[in-house]
Order: structure tokens, then C-alpha cells, then sequence
């Protein structure tokens, strides 16, 4: 026993006499972080491109008087832009954000030590903002997937792009650091685009990371980078709240543009309806008068198989009140519903409400 305390202390002397190896300092610098960071820098990329701007010449475009008999002079100009990407596969498939790929002549992506691709949009979804690219090749370095219905608020959050362009400088991704600060965040409608599901991270994302992944502390794709909150001041930068699109969703998305090249939402429910209004309430005897009534309803159509029947009055849809068309067509856009999909309805008939679910069509 004496033995042993007595190497034990020599050990310790030759410690505080030698110090520590510089190997031993170097493996206590690694961590789940760094070895994230690691493992998924290899498939984010930079994406440059080229698009194409119109604008207007006509001195006289705010007056619509002007404008009648002076047509204004519609003219084209290229501009350069920047943002990010994460190679999904090893065949040369990336997936980025569709604004950032926009009205593109051009797409230039390179990727970590400077090796460029032109690349070719396999097919864009603006209501989603995702976009899905080709690059003509094999074996490229590629980012696994992960599974965003199993994140957990507070673990990390990693955020790799191409802000500010930095990428260009030393040819490889920055990488900033957060947590997952929230998730199942719905927009709704923005700027023509459905964000639902959103994922929060305090992560910093500054202009050019749109379209680069937030990767788990496991190295694993979660979300795609899609836009900030930024406060009140023009032109300000990240202030930790930043948002991505979550990665099942964004597979969801890329496997149909592969596939595909687009995503199929025109669809078709066979239902003509109206506003309900005070007058037709009062006439039919319908205690409310928020609703849309079906004046009518294609033969052999999904409304028809859905057993809806004219005169009955639409209250909610999806668990979501309507009160005109436009409503219904929201809802069913905001849920990402297409031909094929559910869509449930609570409906009012004879003095009760009755639950219905009709499945979209084709158009």
C-alpha cells in the first residue's frame, strides 16, 4: 500500500516537473463540437451565382397617367449574389434555398478547398424555399441526414455557411455555435412562401448562410438555414434568432424535385361554394352566418366521394375557421396538402355538425 501511494506521488512530482504533453493538451482541445464540425464541413458548399434583374426606366413610373401614355421601358441586369448549400449525396445532389438561387442565369458552387461546379437546378419549390442542384460527378463528400422530429431543446446547434461571402476567402465553411432554442414554429404565409414547423436557433446566421445546414452535435443535418429576425435597424446583422427549415420536411421536398422536378399541388375538391351571409343564414334557418354554403358539386369528384352535399355549410377546415374560397385554398396550401391527402372538414347539416374528410384529386 505504501508502495503504491509512494509511486503514485512520483508520478504526480514528474508531472508538475515535466508538464503535460502537448499530445495530451491537444486531445483535451477536441469535443463533440469540434468532431461535429469536422465531420460535416466536407459537404457544405458556397453557391455563387448570376441573375437576372428587371427594372424600369420610364422617369415618369409613379404617375398612372404617365404611365398610360409613356409605357415604361422594361430593362434586364445581372447581379451577383451568394449563399449556401449542403451536398446530400454522394452522386452530387445539393439542396439550398430557392431565393438564393432565384432568376439564376448561373449557378457556381464550390465546395471546402476550392474545387468549383457549374450546377444544374433539378427543380425549385418557392412555397417551401428549397431547391435542389446537380453536380456532374461521383464520390463528393456529403452531409448525413438527421431526424428533425427527435430534436431536443437546448441541445447544439451548429451553423455552417457561406456568410458575407467568407467562404471565398480561405475555401472552406464558417461554422457558428448555438442551441436549438425552439421548434414547431408556424409562419404562415411570407412573402408568397409557407414556412411551417420552423426551427429556432441562437446560432449566429448572417446574410449567405440561407440555404447551408444547422447540423447536430452529432454532425448530422437538421434544418436548412432559411432567415433571421433582425430588430428594428436597417441592414443589421443576426441577433441569435434565426430560423431553418427542419430536414425531414426539406427531404420530403428533395426526393419529389428529384424525382419529379417539381412538386404537384394542383389539385381538385369538385366544390363551388359561396360566403355564407346574414340573408341566406336568416332564409335557411342557419344559426351563424360565418361559413362557406356548397352551391355545387362536380359529378364523380372528390367532394362527391366525400358524400358533401349541396347546401351544406363549411364551417372549418382543418380545424381552421373559413369564411370565404380563398380561405379553404389557404389552409390546404399552408399544410402542404397535395392530391392524394386528407383533408378534414366540419360541416353543418339539418340542424348538427358532422366531421367529413375529403381527399384531394388530380386537376
Amino acid at each position: 500500500m505504501i508502495k503504491k501511494v509512494i509511486l503514485s506521488l512520483l508520478a504526480l512530482v514528474f508531472l508538475c516537473v515535466h508538464g503535460f504533453s502537448q499530445s495530451s493538451i491537444d486531445e483535451s482541445r477536441q469535443n463533440a463540437i469540434t468532431q461535429a464540425i469536422k465531420k460535416a464541413s466536407p459537404g457544405v458548399a458556397s453557391i455563387n451565382v448570376t441573375q437576372v434583374r428587371r427594372y424600369s426606366m420610364n422617369p415618369f413610373q409613379r404617375d398612372p397617367w404617365f404611365e398610360y401614355f409613356f409605357p415604361p421601358e422594361i430593362r434586364q441586369r445581372e447581379v451577383k449574389g451568394s449563399g449556401s448549400g449542403v451536398v446530400i449525396s454522394p452522386d452530387g445532389y445539393v439542396l439550398t434555398n430557392d431565393h438564393v438561387i432565384e432568376n439564376a442565369s448561373k449557378i457556381i458552387v464550390t465546395l471546402p478547398g476550392g474545387e468549383e461546379y457549374n450546377a444544374d437546378v433539378v427543380g425549385v419549390d418557392n412555397i417551401t424555399d428549397l431547391a435542389l442542384l446537380k453536380l456532374d460527378g461521383s464520390d463528393f463528400p456529403y452531409v448525413k441526414m438527421g431526424d428533425s422530429e427527435k430534436l431536443i431543446i437546448g441541445e447544439w446547434a451548429i451553423a455552417l455557411g457561406n456568410p458575407f461571402g467568407l467562404f471565398d476567402v480561405n475555401q472552406q465553411p464558417t461554422a457558428t455555435v448555438g442551441i436549438v432554442s425552439g421548434k414547431d414554429l408556424d409562419f404562415g404565409f411570407q412573402s408568397g412562401k409557407v414556412f411551417q414547423d420552423m426551427i429556432q436557433t441562437d446560432a449566429a446566421i448572417n446574410p449567405g448562410n440561407s440555404g447551408g445546414p444547422l447540423v447536430n452535435s452529432e454532425g448530422e443535418v437538421i434544418g436548412i438555414n432559411t432567415f433571421i429576425f433582425t430588430g428594428s435597424s436597417v441592414g443589421q446583422g443576426s441577433i441569435g434568432i434565426g430560423f431553418a427549415i427542419p430536414i425531414n420536411r426539406a427531404r420530403t421536398i428533395a426526393e419529389e424535385l428529384k424525382s419529379k422536378g417539381k412538386i404537384e399541388r394542383d389539385f381538385s375538391t369538385g366544390l363551388h361554394v359561396q360566403p355564407l351571409d346574414r340573408k341566406t343564414s336568416r332564409y335557411l334557418g342557419i344559426p351563424f352566418n360565418e361559413g362557406v354554403i356548397i352551391t355545387h358539386i362536380s359529378k364523380n369528384s372528390p367532394a362527391t366521394k366525400a358524400n358533401l352535399q349541396y347546401g351544406d355549410v363549411i364551417v372549418a377546415v382543418e380545424q381552421k375557421k373559413v369564411l370565404s374560397l380563398n380561405d379553404i385554398l389557404e389552409i390546404i396550401e399552408i399544410n402542404d396538402l397535395r392530391p392524394g391527402d386528407k383533408v378534414k372538414m366540419r360541416v353543418w347539416r339539418n340542424g348538427r355538425y358532422l366531421n367529413k374528410f375529403l381527399i384531394l384529386g388530380k386537376l
